[in-house]
């Protein structure tokens, strides 16, 4: 009996294991790769925003998708795409001001909800997302709101951008791409590349002191001679008394 209920125990211990990380596998992350660079809103209404550099909107957008398929993604534009997960959308823009930047945008479904332009989201995803979307607010959108690029011209109604703090890092959504990077081994010098075909555990080859051949007797190893001498032994002779 015990050892059925510790075998069930065991089963359930695995599969709650095995959901947390399927639900963990729902989005892509990209927070240990991108920096995170503005933040705005609170709770469940949320916006930030990563800079991804040196990487067009395309790029990114396929980065994105290839770690998780989105729900819907927007025909591809040079400009401006959106992924929607779930409960989030990603909204990548060309950063006007470096074009050859993507600001990745991550919003809340709450905060697209009362910021956002329903008309300016129709250019982008299907009728019956954004449908969906806003149907709660009779179809159409509190704000006029259309994306970070934007905020000077079509303010959001939920908060203003700022830099973000130490604990803005900790709560944002995660975003990881496979990039390369660096890593330096403790006590070493020098970074060992990972992505690049180096190898991740190397380490500085040591002069060795010994050798491994095969003598001629046919043996494999070529013992070093040493010092050490065979300890003589002595036979002696005794009696065993048995007690009465």
């Amino acid at each position: 009996m015990k050892k059925r209920m510790a075998l069930g125990l065991k089963l359930m211990l695995v599969l709650s294991l095995v959901m947390s990380l399927l639900s963990a596998c729902g989005m892509p992350s990209v927070q240990d790769t991108y920096p995170l660079e503005s933040v705005s809103g609170s709770g469940n209404t949320t916006s930030y925003v990563y800079r991804a550099a040196d990487r067009s909107v395309p790029e990114v957008a396929q980065e994105l998708s290839d770690q998780r398929k989105p729900d819907q993604i927007s025909a591809e534009n040079e400009e401006r795409m959106f992924l929607v997960y779930q409960d989030q959308y990603y909204h990548l823009q060309q950063d006007p001001n470096k074009k050859e930047d993507t600001l990745i945008e991550v919003d809340s479904k709450e905060y697209v909800r009362q910021n956002y332009d329903s008309s300016f989201l129709q250019g982008y995803l299907t009728a019956t997302l954004i449908g969906n979307l806003f149907d709660s607010f009779g179809g159409s959108g509190y704000g006029k709101y259309r994306g970070y690029t934007d905020r000077d011209t079509y303010k959001p109604n939920q908060g203003t951008y700022r830099a973000p703090t130490s604990n803005d890092k900790k709560a944002a959504p995660p975003i990881t791409v496979d990039r390369k990077g660096s890593i330096t081994r403790r006590g070493g010098d020098t970074d060992t590349s990972v992505g690049s075909g180096g190898g991740l555990f190397s380490r500085k080859k040591e002069p060795s002191t010994g050798t491994v051949e095969r003598n001629k007797s046919g043996g494999l190893f070529n013992s070093p001679k040493s010092s050490y001498k065979k300890p003589k032994t002595r036979v002696g002779g005794g009696r065993i008394m048995r007690r009465r």
